[in-house]
């Protein structure tokens, strides 16, 4: 499976040349990289050499299209160019793996329901598969492994804290789509109700009703913007809280709760390989269209909501 990254190199808290890794590693070769100008998309593909990947650089989504001609694109640049790279990209006939938040306008008027729906029906009508990285999900199975099932009609409470490098409501859409994929894993489909904000430029603490088929879940997110790492993360159900402990010098990853602690593997990888694996099954994806409609209404409304003091 070929694939082009668009973002591979963005700065911030982008992750495009992590997701190009994994592409790598699990047989789907990264042939291209895209970017605004050809100094920082060239660094790009520099980069990206240290993972074997050796990729070619574009400034053009049309040339880039036309001469590498790929099966699948990562799309991984700031959320505001989102929506133009997924319709063009189900235009051409490729399938789509896009970061979270799935689609953005900054806009509090704008129809997201359309946007999502223009995105899949072209999808859907040439057979593509689209996914979203929320990545958190798939670290269920290694928090059950250490605090137990999690029993949807059992749980009360839902905490998560995450630390985003970004400031102000932007934290809201970098980290909020994590805590929204985890509960819809859990309990399906939900509506969000007592919505309350309190939000600073540096921190934001969201609690809610996650209101679902049979009853509700209490939600606490907590957002504190951290620059360095390592950065903070951990969350839980019923106050058995995980916390993601980070080797700075090998880059594993262990959950600690309690005094036991798990070593797991990264939850990027096993995002980026059930996004491959649906292609070649031909079957949706873990984070496929309902799961992404439901993440992108309820990330408006909470967004919306919020006002910084």
């Amino acid at each position: 499976m070929k694939t082009a990254i668009i973002g591979a190199g963005r700065n911030k808290s982008g992750i495009g040349q992590y997701i190009g890794k994994y592409f790598q590693k699990n047989r789907a070769s990264v042939v291209s990289v895209l970017g605004t100008t050809e100094k920082t998309v060239r660094k790009a593909s520099s980069i990206l050499t240290q993972y074997g990947i050796d990729a070619a650089y574009y400034t053009d989504f049309n040339s880039m299209m036309k001469r590498e001609r790929p099966d699948a694109v990562v799309i991984a640049c700031p959320a505001l160019a989102h929506y133009e790279y997924l319709i063009n990209c189900v235009k051409e006939g490729v399938h789509v793996f896009c970061e979270k938040p799935f689609v953005w306008q900054d806009n509090t008027d704008m129809d997201i329901t359309s946007l999502l729906e223009n995105i899949f029906e072209t999808a859907e009508s040439n057979d593509l598969i689209i996914a979203m990285n929320s990545q958190w999900p798939f670290s269920l199975p290694y928090y059950e492994q250490l605090c137990g099932p999690v029993d949807s009609q059992k749980v009360d409470t839902f905490f998560i804290r995450l630390s985003p490098m970004v400031s102000g409501k932007e934290m809201i859409l970098e980290s909020v789509p994590h805590a929204l994929s985890i509960l819809y894993m859990v309990f399906g489909d939900g509506e969000i109700g007592n919505l309350s904000i309190e939000a600073y430029k540096e921190k934001i603490i969201t609690t809610f009703h996650y209101t679902f088929t049979t009853s509700y879940c209490e939600v606490m997110i907590e957002l504190v913007r951290t620059i360095l790492p390592p950065r903070s993360f951990s969350y839980g159900f019923n106050d058995k809280i995980i916390h993601r402990v980070l080797d700075l010098d090998t880059y594993d990853i262990s959950f600690k709760y309690s005094d036991k602690t798990l070593k797991i593997r990264d939850p990027l990888e096993l995002s980026v390989q059930d996004f491959i694996s649906a292609v070649r099954e031909k079957r949706e994806p873990l984070i496929g269209k309902a799961h992404i409609i439901s993440n992108m209404v309820l990330l408006k409304k909470i967004y919306n909501c919020c006002e910084i003091s």
